[in-house]
């Protein structure tokens, strides 16, 4: 339960630093047989930063409820 709250607390940390998070797939255009045509596509995810907040505050629950019970 230590690592999960860990990797909560970084993650949340990460996302109130970086609120859009981008990524490039290749996409079909063309597919006529043995021709084949692709572009690449550019995704972008984007989260509000009261999300970073809140996984940031169950980390730190978790690792709070994690020591009480030792």
């Amino acid at each position: 339960m230590k690592i999960l709250s860990f990797v909560l607390i970084v993650a949340g940390i990460l996302m109130l630093l970086f609120n859009t998070f981008s990524f490039t797939t290749k996409e079909k255009v063309l597919d006529a047989g043995p021709i084949q045509i692709s572009a690449d596509k550019e995704n972008e995810v984007n989260w509000p930063s009261y999300a970073g907040g809140i996984v940031l505050v169950a980390g730190v629950v978790l690792l709070l409820v994690d020591q009480k019970k030792k």
